[in-house]
């Protein structure tokens, strides 16, 4: 199983004595838990020192969400073959792959190729794709690239609790239209 960064507080994360293990990295291995209705897909660049990311499985994770963190595009893939995501959010500035800083980020996009892998999946998950908004021509390019690899939804970067709830109703929306308003898997 791919290493992937469990959110604090998670069941799984080692600092809180969960089952991700007891070297205290919060690099660990993450495996499903029993009561977990849904796994979330959550990728981010890193661009702001409290990220929305980090407050995001805290608000999700006593509905039975468990969120798996994806900090490039190459985490994002190991982690797509070893757990079903049932709802992916793809930040469009993520970086292919960290252990090369020899090249540019803006060159080796992650985001853009997560949703291409996103879509050619037997089941793809509804995905909710988060523009870089540095210019408008950036914006234009993310909007085509995750509209054409048919995104649930297009958002700005979150900044505000107000921005978090629009990703919150951007979710529950998700659940309604892709699975029924059920939990995946639920009868």
């Amino acid at each position: 199983m791919p290493t992937v960064r469990a959110h604090p507080g998670h069941p799984h994360d080692p600092s809180h004595g969960g089952g991700g293990g007891s070297n205290g990295n919060a690099n660990t291995p993450i495996s499903p838990c029993s009561g977990c209705r849904l796994n979330l897909l959550l990728s981010y660049a890193g661009w702001h020192p409290d990220p929305w990311v980090d407050r995001l499985p805290r608000l999700l994770e006593p509905m039975g969400v468990i969120s798996h963190m994806a900090g490039n595009g190459r985490e994002a893939t190991k982690l797509l073959s070893s757990v079903p995501i049932h709802v992916a959010v793809v930040d469009m500035a993520l970086p292919l792959d960290m252990s090369r800083p020899e090249v540019e980020p803006e060159f080796e996009e992650g985001g853009p190729r997560l949703l291409e892998i996103l879509n050619r999946l037997d089941e793809p998950p509804p995905v909710v794709a988060i523009k870089r908004s540095r210019t408008h021509r950036d914006d234009t390019r993310d909007i085509a690239a995750a509209l054409r690899m048919g995104a649930f939804a297009i958002l700005d970067r979150p900044q505000t609790t107000a921005d978090l709830n629009v990703v919150l109703d951007v979710l529950r929306r998700c659940l309604e239209r892709h699975y029924q308003g059920r939990w995946p898997g639920s009868s």
